[in-house]
């Protein structure tokens, strides 16, 4: 979607300089926000697509600010963030009756996570839908039971956030740990400060080659996911990312509304979307590992 430049976040100005220009853009009453998507969805005008993305900049800083506490640029995010509106604005029906920032919320959202575990290079296709539940509210979690300090949980502190979020116990240590960076092997297990983590401690670590196999395995499922998806017609990928992708998964209530179907439709339509990418992933994975598995067999010869 190609539409005028966007105000950036530059180094000098930082944050509160692009806060105080994209304020200057003014926001839509619901009836100009409708003409504006009917012109540029079946005119393509790109002044009507320019004025409803400048219009909503606004929402995507605010969700941005919610992702601060991940040590990523915001700068960077804050502009993943208006990928995921010009691809919500590209998409908007706007006769579904609903408005831009509630249809655009969840693209913007689902950008800017989509970003983040990029960078952090976190979860495996096996457990993607655990994996980002547990990434994106461990620290509130977390913060909620007052284990604010680095290191290790105690055991009742993860049963208690394992319960919650509804992942396995060994899942929140482990995240714990990539999220909290180095911890102290002298943490105590219990309030009375009797046994350390240490004490309980195996070292079971992978070697740095099972560890790169591992990474480049993990690559490549995310490679063949993205790969996927692009077998599914627009209203499918909508429903298969809203439902199996999202953290906050959306409800089927809510996506037979924005879609005008009834729910059990739309549930037809997620098992569908779920059984042709997982066949997509197969191919594509068969596709992608073959190189490396003809040279794994032609070193072994």
């Amino acid at each position: 979607m190609a539409i005028a430049s966007l105000p950036v976040m530059s180094a000098e100005g930082g944050l509160s300089r692009y806060l105080e220009e994209i304020r200057r853009f003014p926001m839509l009453e619901p009836n100009e926000e409708f003409m504006l998507a009917k012109r540029w969805r079946e005119h393509g005008d790109r002044d009507a697509a320019h004025k409803l993305v400048t219009s909503h900049l606004r929402l995507v800083a605010k969700i941005a600010m919610g992702y601060r506490g991940y040590g990523l640029p915001i700068g960077e995010v804050v502009s993943e963030g208006n990928v995921g509106l010009m691809q919500a604005v590209k998409r908007f029906e706007p006769d579904k009756g609903f408005r831009l920032a509630t249809y655009a919320m969840w693209w913007i959202k689902a950008s800017i996570q989509e970003y983040i575990l990029r960078s952090w290079s976190l979860v495996k296709m096996g457990t993607t839908a655990n994996q980002k539940k547990l990434f994106f509210n461990l620290r509130k979690a977390k913060s909620k039971i007052s284990a604010l300090g680095e290191g290790d949980l105690r055991p009742e502190q993860v049963k208690t956030i394992a319960t919650k979020l509804g992942v396995n116990e060994q899942d929140v240590v482990d995240m714990n740990r990539r999220l909290g960076g180095d911890a102290s092997l002298n943490t105590p297990l219990r309030e009375d400060g009797e046994g350390e983590w240490q004490d309980w401690l195996v070292d079971d670590s992978e070697s740095q080659e099972n560890r790169l196999a591992e990474s480049e395995e993990s690559d490549n499922r995310h490679s063949a996911l993205r790969e996927a998806l692009n077998v599914l017609n627009p209203r499918e990928r909508r429903i298969f990312e809203a439902r199996r992708l999202a953290e906050d998964p959306i409800t089927l209530e809510q996506l037979s509304e924005e879609f005008g179907v009834s729910r059990e439709r739309v549930r037809q339509i997620e098992v569908r979307a779920f059984e042709k990418v997982q066949e997509a992933v197969k191919k594509a994975l068969v596709r992608i590992e073959a190189p490396r598995a003809a040279i794994s067999a032609a070193s072994g010869q």
